[in-house]
């Protein structure tokens, strides 16, 4: 493994990891006022389509971060519907 590739696989997990506190916080709180439906609605579209750039492209570090990155927002999304 390369150091760029080394590189987007530890950008990944940084970008990656810091959903979790905010995941774990609703999930914990189901207080979810205080975070913006449209800018999650922004976000998620954004990381499905890097996701699939990242597929598309065969670029192992892009498709694991956002396909990992897009579960946390989609959970977070969800969170927001379900307890606005």
């Amino acid at each position: 493994m390369n150091w760029i590739t080394t590189m987007g696989f530890v950008a990944g997990i940084c970008t990656t990891s810091a959903f979790l506190p905010q995941v774990a916080k609703i999930f914990i709180t189901k207080k979810t006022q205080d975070i913006s439906l449209f800018m999650y609605i922004i976000l998620t579209t954004g990381v499905l389509l890097w996701t699939i750039y990242g597929l598309i492209n065969e670029d192992l570090p892009l498709l694991l971060a956002n396909g990992l990155t897009l579960i946390f927002v989609c959970s977070i999304l969800v969170l927001k519907l379900r307890h606005g």
